[in-house]
């Protein structure tokens, strides 16, 4: 099997969105707009949450693709690029959690 990557996702979410495709669950979703992909988003990670306290192995392993998909949906609205987010996972790489989180500004 191939490996498969979120960058390789978040493509065919951008292919998806383009298409127009009345079929397309990501078409409808761009065009409904950010208040509902986000509201989708908060959903699957509530759902993501139930399955990992459950400790439903295959719930959670449905539940978390289905938040990765509208996560990718929420930044493709948002103009936000899947490398920027990564970038910045990456520049945290070096540093404590809890030194990192203490820096950030209060608000």
């Amino acid at each position: 099997m191939a490996e498969f990557s979120l960058s390789d996702l978040e493509k065919i979410v951008r292919e998806r969105a383009r298409s127009g495709d009345p079929d397309s669950w990501t078409a409808k979703l761009f065009a409904r707009g950010i208040d509902k992909a986000a509201q989708k988003l908060g959903e699957e990670a509530v759902e993501t949450v139930i399955a990992a306290v459950k400790g439903d192995k295959q719930a959670l392993v449905s539940e978390s693709a289905d938040l990765i998909y509208h996560w990718l949906v929420v930044l493709g609205i948002s103009g936000v690029p899947l490398s920027d987010v990564l970038k910045e996972l990456e520049s945290r790489t070096g540093r404590s959690g809890i030194s990192e989180k203490a820096a950030r500004p209060k608000g």
